[in-house]
């Protein structure tokens, strides 16, 4: 570091050892490139660091927001995928929270008491309450499968990326449709 701080005063204040220097390349621009401070501009308090970082931050731009991009495919992909696995993770953690400790208030979870809610529901509510168990985790799968292909290198070029996009939202509206009609 010093050595080179030495050559480039050097070169810098003698334009004839820039010339020798910098023979083969043409206009290189020679300018200050370190800072020479004392000690006593060096040292600051910290309080008075944290000032000047506080009045950095004020005049510092503000972050763009999703409001300033135009919405793709694969930004929703990607964000709902996130919230399926959240949805998908959460509600196995309720499951089972419930499942230990309803029986603590009273409230029978055997298999028997289980089908025997499920028999009496209404064919619809039967159909509505697959088809939203079902379509985070049929989402949540293709998309994971889709992300394994990506980290074999196959299929990550712009169109092939979008096309794999659309045939995850495809199948999950097929295999959810299924999984409900079961």
């Amino acid at each position: 570091m010093l050595a080179t701080r030495s050559i480039l005063k050097t070169v810098a204040q003698n334009p004839s050892a820039r010339a020798i220097a910098f023979k083969n390349v043409a206009g290189v621009p020679m300018g200050v490139r370190h800072f020479n401070g004392t000690r006593a501009t060096q040292a600051q308090s910290p309080a008075a660091e944290t000032e000047i970082l506080r009045q950095q931050r004020k005049v510092r731009p503000v972050s763009p927001h999703l409001s300033i991009y135009q919405p793709q495919i694969t930004w929703y992909l990607s964000g709902l995928h996130r919230l399926t696995g959240s949805i998908i993770g959460g509600g196995m953690y309720l499951g089972a929270i419930g499942y230990l400790a309803l029986p603590a208030v009273g409230v029978p979870v055997d298999s028997a008491s289980v089908i025997a809610a499920v028999a009496g529901a209404p064919v619809a509510l039967k159909v509505l309450a697959k088809l939203t168990i079902a379509t985070p985790f049929v989402f949540h799968s293709l998309n994971g499968i889709r992300h394994l292909v990506w980290d074999a290198t196959k299929f990550i070029d712009i169109k092939s990326v979008y096309t794999t996009g659309y045939a995850v939202i495809g199948g999950t509206v097929l295999g959810s449709l299924y999984l409900a009609s079961l």
